[in-house]
């Protein structure tokens, strides 16, 4: 008996319903999927902006350690060091200025703060070569203008193209610098041209016979004269030693802000011992009167500089967005540097940075920002003629 063959089963497709929930869970995991993407994309993001921000910072840093490891001339002799100084380049560097008293001047010195409270400083450091520590020459003939001075002996070691500074016996005096541009028997002469970059034909101060010396800072290719700057976001650098020193360069992107300080010997009268080493009492990010003499950034507060502090802030370059009507909370403070004691025992002279850019339509609160500090000694401080 054979059976009847079953009719054929209609083939069934997916419901409305059953396609309907397979949208909604495809669209769940795909929604889950671009969390995860966008979450880890962020984070990478992150993580490379710390990154270029650790970079950045500690180049600019390890650049102005560099300079004030390096700062100084050789000597440190008392009628030298912070004396307001003639200077004249024909490629337009400037010295910078500082204050004494109620006066400005533009003193020759290791390094020079140009403060600028809780925005960026300009901080100058100047280093030559000087083949002595003492002034090498005396002026025996009074000088009131022209390329020459007459000097007490044979001006050994003064090549044509070196650097000299010409200082009154008295500290607190006005200084000239100029390039030597040949000598004659007891002759110093600083004749302009020829690619005599500091001479301008005159040295400018008068200076009286037997009361001013002469000071050797080495060639002049060994001067170097570097002023450090920050501008929208970048770390910038004048030099002597660049062609065009009117204008700064840009060395390093993603710092936003360098701070200074000098650190003063403050001992008092018969304490006050260089020769046996000096040691920083004080931290300001001005001049103040280390000395006591009653005057604020004299030729005798220069000479109690024994350190500097520097700071560099760097910026992350990602830019971290908060939810839609919220806040930036990446950085909730303003960044604070010097806020340590160095070394223990001396006060602290914290300072709290501005740290946005200029033109930058990002809140700062936006971004994550790394500081870094050093604390260098300036060379030759203790070392000055008695």
């Amino acid at each position: 008996m054979t059976r009847a063959p079953r009719p054929a089963r209609r083939a069934r497709g997916f419901s409305l319903v059953e396609l309907m929930v397979s949208v909604v869970v495809g669209l769940l995991a795909l929604l889950f999927a671009l969390r995860l993407f966008t979450g880890a994309e962020a984070g990478r993001q992150s993580a490379l902006g710390g990154s270029d921000a650790m970079q950045n910072g500690m180049v600019a840093l390890f650049a102005l350690g560099g300079d004030a490891e390096q700062a100084g001339f050789g000597l440190n002799d008392p009628i030298v060091a912070g004396c307001n100084t003639v200077f004249s380049d024909t490629q337009g560097y400037t010295l910078a200025p500082a204050t004494r008293g109620a006066a400005t001047i533009h003193p020759l010195a290791p390094v020079v703060i140009e403060s600028n409270g809780a925005n960026p400083d300009r901080v100058s450091f100047y280093a030559g070569s000087s083949v002595g520590g003492t002034g090498m020459l005396r002026v025996v003939a009074s000088y009131a203008n022209g390329t020459s001075l007459t000097v007490d002996r044979p001006p050994l070691w003064f090549d044509a193209g070196t650097v000299i500074v010409v200082a009154p016996d008295q500290a607190g005096g006005t200084c000239a610098l100029a390039q030597v541009s040949g000598t004659n028997g007891t002759t110093i002469q600083f004749a302009g041209g020829g690619g005599r970059r500091y001479n301008s034909g005159a040295l400018g101060p008068s200076f009286t016979a037997n009361a001013a010396r002469v000071f050797n800072l080495g060639p002049a290719d060994t001067l170097a004269l570097r002023t450090w700057s920050v501008s929208d976001g970048y770390l910038q650098l004048r030099s002597t030693g660049a062609t065009g020193s009117a204008s700064a360069a840009a060395v390093s992107e993603g710092v936003v802000s360098i701070k200074a300080q000098y650190g003063f010997d403050t001992r008092a009268g018969a304490a006050f011992r260089p020769e046996y080493g000096m040691q920083v009492g004080r931290w300001s990010s001005t001049m103040v009167d280390a000395d006591g003499s009653g005057v604020s950034g004299d030729a005798a507060d220069w000479q109690r500089i024994a350190a500097v502090r520097l700071a560099v802030v760097a910026r992350s370059k990602a830019v971290e967005n908060p939810a839609a009507g919220a806040a930036c909370t990446a950085t909730t403070a303003r960044p604070v540097v010097f806020a340590g004691q160095v070394p223990a025992g001396v006060d602290a002279a914290p300072v709290t940075l501005d740290v946005a850019v200029a033109g930058d339509p990002v809140n700062w609160q936006c971004y994550r920002y790394r500081t870094f500090e050093t604390v260098v000694m300036l060379r030759n401080a203790s070392w000055r003629p008695q």
